[in-house]
C-alpha cells in the first residue's frame, strides 16, 4: 500500500453529527514583532488541514495585527518584551491556557530572544500535550539539548537543515541514505518523531522507522512553507492520527499542494500563499473528502 491509499484508507468521512470539538484545539504560539506572516501562515495550514478550533497566542504588541488577519483564527495575546517578542513573565498565563487544549505547537516567528527561548524550554518542561516543534521552537534548544527529553513520546520536530546541524551539530550528508541514518539516530536517542525538510522530505520515528517523501518541488524554497507545514502536522494530531502517520501523511500533502501550485505558478514565482490555496485539492485528492 503507498502512501495516498494509507492515507485514504485512515482519513475517514465526517460523521453527520460531528461538532468542532471533535476535531482538535490547536494552541499555536508563535509571531513578534516583524515576524507576523509566520504565525498567521501556521494558523491557516491548521485550519485548512482539519482543525476544529486554531487558537493563536502572540505578544500582545502584534495581537492588532494578526486580531484582523482571519476572521477563523481565535488570536490571544500575552505578555510582550519590550523587543516585540513573549515575555518569560507571560509563562502562568500561557500554561493555564494551553490546559484547555489538545495540541501545541511552537515556534514559526517567535524570535532568538533569550527571554522567548527560555519560555518555549519551560512550556516544553511543563506541558503534556502533543507538540509540534518547528523554527525558533527548535532553537530554543541549542546548546540545551538535554531538555529535549520531556519531548519523549511526544513530539514532531520539524528542522530544516540548517536548523538540524545548529541543534546537532557536524555537517548533513547531501546522501539520502546518510540523512536516514543521522536523522534516525537522533529520533531513536530522544524519543521523538524527526520530519528533517528539505528535498525528500524525511520523516523518522523513535523506533527506527524511515519514510522518504517524493512530493514537492524547489518553488517551495521559499519563506513560509514551513509554517504551513507546523500547522498541518498540529492539525493532524488534533484529528487523532498517531505521530507517524501525522508525520507522513502531512509533509506528503504539503509536498502534494505545492505539487499542485507549481503547475499554477511555475517554480520561480511559487509562494506560501500558493501552497495554502492548494492544500484542499490535496487533500481531497488523496483522503477523497
Amino acid at each position: 500500500m503507498n502512501i495516498a491509499q494509507e492515507i485514504r484508507r485512515k482519513w475517514r468521512p465526517r460523521k453527520s453529527q460531528s461538532h468542532k470539538g471533535d476535531f482538535g484545539k490547536i494552541f499555536i504560539l508563535a509571531g513578534s514583532e516583524g515576524l507576523t506572516g509566520a504565525a498567521h501562515l501556521a494558523a491557516a495550514g491548521a485550519l485548512r488541514a482539519g482543525a476544529g478550533l486554531v487558537t493563536l497566542g502572540v505578544p500582545k504588541r502584534i495581537y492588532p495585527i494578526l486580531a484582523r488577519r482571519q476572521a477563523e483564527v481565535m488570536v490571544r495575546p500575552f505578555e510582550s518584551a519590550p523587543q516585540g517578542t513573549l515575555a518569560f513573565s507571560a509563562l502562568k498565563a500561557i500554561l493555564d491556557f494551553s490546559k484547555t487544549q489538545d495540541v501545541l505547537a511552537l515556534g514559526p516567528g517567535l524570535s532568538q530572544h533569550s527571554g522567548t527561548q527560555k519560555l518555549i524550554r519551560e512550556l516544553v518542561r511543563r506541558t503534556r500535550q502533543p507538540l509540534i516543534l518547528d523554527a525558533d521552537g527548535l532553537n530554543a534548544f541549542k546548546n540545551h539539548l538535554e531538555d529535549l527529553q520531556y519531548c519523549r513520546n511526544r513530539a514532531i520536530l520539524t528542522p530544516h537543515p540548517g536548523e538540524f546541524i545548529r541543534l546537532f551539530g557536524e555537517k548533513l550528508p547531501a546522501r539520502d541514505q546518510e540523512r536516514k541514518k543521522r536523522a534516525s539516530r537522533i529520533a531513536e536517542r530522544f524519543g521523538i518523531f524527526m520530519a528533517l525538510k528539505g528535498h525528500h522530505t524525511l520523516v523518522a520515528s523513535p523506533e527506527g522507522k524511515i519514510y522518504l517523501n517524493r512530493t514537492g518541488n524547489p518553488g517551495m524554497a521559499t519563506g513560509g512553507t514551513g509554517d504551513i507545514l507546523t500547522g498541518i502536522l498540529a492539525a493532524l494530531l488534533g484529528q487523532k492520527f498517531s505521530f507517524w502517520e501525522a508525520a507522513r501523511f502531512g509533509v506528503y500533502l504539503h509536498g502534494l499542494a505545492g505539487d499542485l501550485a507549481k503547475r499554477k505558478t511555475g517554480e520561480v514565482s511559487l509562494i506560501a500563499a500558493d501552497v495554502l490555496e492548494h492544500l484542499p485539492e490535496a487533500i481531497r485528492r488523496t483522503a477523497g473528502h
